[in-house]
């Protein structure tokens, strides 16, 4: 247990931030929280302060929802930031934000083609002097970032070690960082909360490992659950701050002058109780250029608390305006893809670009009925059985299924431009009936495992608009404000 305070403790104050997903709007938010965190240490003189960051700031392909998230890291004076799956989203365009980042990117767990703009700016690990202490900071990138991504040029420019090899691979920048005197060390890892909870019982020389890629909110400090023991019986806190930008943490410590945690306190603050740092709002503005209102919402449910895994008539509604404003029988979107909710009132294109941030690219395909189930099962059975919920199950429109509460997909029925239900069995679908289906360009290309949607040759149009957009369209062209509900669509018993 962790007790013993003296009078030489080193205090160290970390405000830390994970998986905002270009949520640009709670970035606005997240900057005032950082000015408060600025204000009550001024007078502290003997604490040490750092603002960090677990990856996945970044997120879809646009060039601007990217940028924005580097100059909030900026802004708020981030000083070192793990890489996510999600700053790999631009791939190929990459280039065109990574001048602007002030801070640094680390990843000690991959290897990187030198022609690759990565090359030029990803490193192992810092050390960071305050005050005279020194802190190490390591950073590692998911173990599925392949998985987590569209095929591209990732797979030729940069190669991700497997999770036995990261371990020995923080383990040995941790070993590098005792030699260099340095006796705390904190690791920022987008490894997902599972493989976090291994690295803190099974490594040594890491002090605190603040984590990203699962969405874990972690409260507090408890034994087992975020307060383990490492391989020398020496204490290991895990943080983790939820996911889109909602929450962002502040953990406070006292290290003794060995590098041992001997005091520690975690607190998770909400963003939405700050306002939107009018300084930074006028800098994004200027940014993203003509904020245009697209219509009003009249009213809207709540989001749902496991939105991966419930139905959702946010996702339902989105799915509607595909299939409507490209005319197709049937819209498929993974729960994944959307990352917020509508709210009652006027709804403008930042609104929605936190909504959908991604721009994936729209496809029309001639699915088949047995591409379509398979999907769906698919998706359900490995969301349903996975802790994290991923990759979140399809929400759709001209579709109604039933899904048991272990994932498995007992009934469908397909819904027809006039209403008309047409059942379908799930244990036989037809491979000779076919639907045209709106999907996006990610599950099109049969990544997360979705191989059935991976039809080239039943391909029917790329529409060079992603989801946000057909949107807009709808939300535009409505006479009266609009009502979201629950229809009952997607049923989990």
């Amino acid at each position: 247990m962790i007790n013993s305070v003296g009078m030489d403790n080193i205090k160290t104050s970390i405000f830390y931030i994970n998986d905002f997903h270009g949520k640009s709007i709670n970035m606005e938010k997240t900057v005032a929280a950082s000015r408060s965190f600025d204000f009550q240490n001024k007078q502290k003189k003997d604490t040490d302060t750092l603002k960090l960051s677990s990856g996945d700031v970044m997120v879809g392909e646009d060039v601007l929802i990217n940028k924005a998230a580097v100059l909030f890291q900026n802004f708020i004076g981030i000083s070192s930031s793990a890489i996510g799956n999600h700053e790999h989203d631009m791939q190929g365009r990459v280039e065109k934000v990574l001048p602007f980042v002030k801070y640094n990117l680390l990843a000690n767990n991959v290897k990187i083609n030198p022609r690759s703009p990565w090359g030029r700016v990803v490193k192992s690990s810092v050390v960071e002097e305050i005050n005279g202490h020194k802190y190490g900071i390591i950073g590692t990138t998911p173990i599925d970032l392949y998985t987590r991504t569209k095929l591209g040029t990732l797979q030729r420019d940069i190669s991700v070690d497997d999770a036995k090899t990261t371990l020995y691979d923080i383990q040995l920048e941790a070993d590098k960082l005792k030699k260099q005197g340095v006796n705390k060390v904190i690791l920022l890892s987008h490894l997902g909360n599972k493989l976090e909870k291994i690295v803190a019982k099974e490594t040594s020389g890491v002090d605190v490992i603040l984590g990203g890629h699962s969405h874990d909110l972690i409260f507090d400090v408890k034994e087992g659950e975020n307060l383990f023991y490492n391989k020398d019986g020496e204490p290991v806190i895990i943080t983790q701050a939820g996911k889109d930008g909602k929450n962002f943490g502040i953990l406070n410590l006292e290290f003794d002058k060995n590098g041992i945690i001997k005091k520690v306190q975690n607190n998770i603050g909400y963003t939405k109780n700050f306002h939107r740092d009018m300084p930074v709002k006028y800098v994004f503005d200027k940014l993203f250029g003509n904020n245009k209102v697209y219509g009003v919402i009249n009213s809207a449910p709540p989001e749902p608390e496991r939105y991966l895994v419930s139905p959702n008539a946010h996702g339902n509604f989105i799915a509607d305006c595909m299939k409507d404003d490209l005319n197709c029988d049937i819209a498929l979107i993974q729960a994944a893809n959307i990352r917020g909710y509508f709210e009652k009132g006027e709804i403008d294109e930042r609104m929605i670009n936190d909504i959908l941030p991604f721009k994936n690219e729209l496809y029309k395909i001639k699915y088949s009925e047995k591409d379509i189930v398979d999907a769906i099962k698919f998706s359900c059975e490995k969301s349903f059985s996975s802790s994290a919920n991923k990759p979140g199950i399809f929400y759709v429109s001209g579709l109604e299924y039933t899904v048991s509460g272990t994932g498995k997909l007992t009934s469908m029925a397909y819904i027809d431009k006039k209403g008309k239900k047409h059942s379908i069995n799930v244990e036989n679908p037809r491979s000779d009936k076919f639907y045209t289906t709106v999907i996006n360009d990610y599950c099109a290309q049969g990544n997360d495992k979705l191989t059935m949607l991976n039809r080239p040759e039943q391909i029917i149009d790329k529409c060079a608009i992603d989801s946000g957009v057909c949107v807009a369209h709808i939300i535009e062209r409505a006479k009266t404000p609009i009502d979201i509900k629950d229809d009952g669509r997607i049923k989990i018993l």
